[in-house]
Parts: structure tokens; C-alpha cells; sequence
């Protein structure tokens, strides 16, 4: 839930150069799966799409404010992205501009953060205009 809130920080700091959308995919750690001891919520292995959306609200919760999406229950975005467990992206015009790493581990926040630092004071370099008289 700390990343959750971490990430909708970062994307009302960023409101203002990019849109942000969180994509709610496969659960990693399902109650009746592979259960991890430090599980935030106790979801079992959705069997249905109306499962993964009840799971989805969960995600909603901890960032209201962000557009949610879900994978279909076939792991498409997942599979795509190589999203499994969780992971961040920058796609702009069709292409993968930031790939993290795999989560947990590779779920890094301070990168992406570093990333739209940069991009964006390359879009205001590129609206300045020097004038020598």
C-alpha cells in the first residue's frame, strides 16, 4: 500500500506532463496460491473477470485519484509488458520510453521519478527562447 500511495504522489506531482494509469493484472500472491507472509489483503486466485475487478477496487482504494484499468483474464497487458509482479512504465507515442525493473525489487519509484524530472525540464529547455540584443 506504501508504493500505492508513493506512485499517486508522484503522479500528482506530474499531473501536469503526464497522464497516469495504474493496470491492476494477475494477483501474485493469491490466498489460495503461492502466499507471501507479508500479503497486505487476502485475495484468492481470481477465477472470473468480476473477481479480478473486486480484487481491482482494493488498488482504487489506495490511489483514488488514478484511472484504473484491468488485465483481461487472459494476462494480455501482462504478458505484453512483462508486468508480472509489478512494474512501472513511461510509453509515449506508442513506445516504451521507461521500463523499471520486476517487482518487488525493481519497483523503483525514484527512478521513474529521476526520469520525469528530466523529461520535463527538457520540455521547458525546449519553450525557452534566448534573445541576444
Amino acid at each position: 500500500m506504501a508504493r500505492l500511495r508513493s506512485f499517486q504522489r508522484l503522479a500528482a506531482h506530474f499531473v501536469d506532463i503526464a497522464d497516469f494509469l495504474l493496470v491492476y493484472i494477475e494477483e501474485a500472491h493469491p490466498s489460495d496460491g503461492w502466499v507471501s507472509s507479508d500479503a497486505a489483503y487476502n485475495i484468492p486466485k481470481h477465477q472470473c473477470l468480476q473477481d479480478r475487478l473486486r480484487a481491482a477496487q482494493l488498488m482504487r482504494e489506495g490511489a483514488p485519484d488514478c484511472p484504473l484499468a484491468v488485465d483481461t483474464m487472459d494476462n494480455a497487458s501482462s504478458a505484453a509488458y512483462g508486468a508480472y509482479f509489478e512494474r512501472l512504465y513511461i510509453i509515449q507515442e506508442e513506445k516504451v520510453m521507461y521500463q523499471g525493473g520486476r517487482g518487488p525489487e525493481g519497483y523503483k519509484i525514484s527512478e521513474l521519478r529521476t526520469w520525469l524530472d528530466q523529461y520535463k525540464t527538457r520540455l521547458q529547455n525546449r519553450n525557452t527562447v534566448v534573445i541576444q540584443v
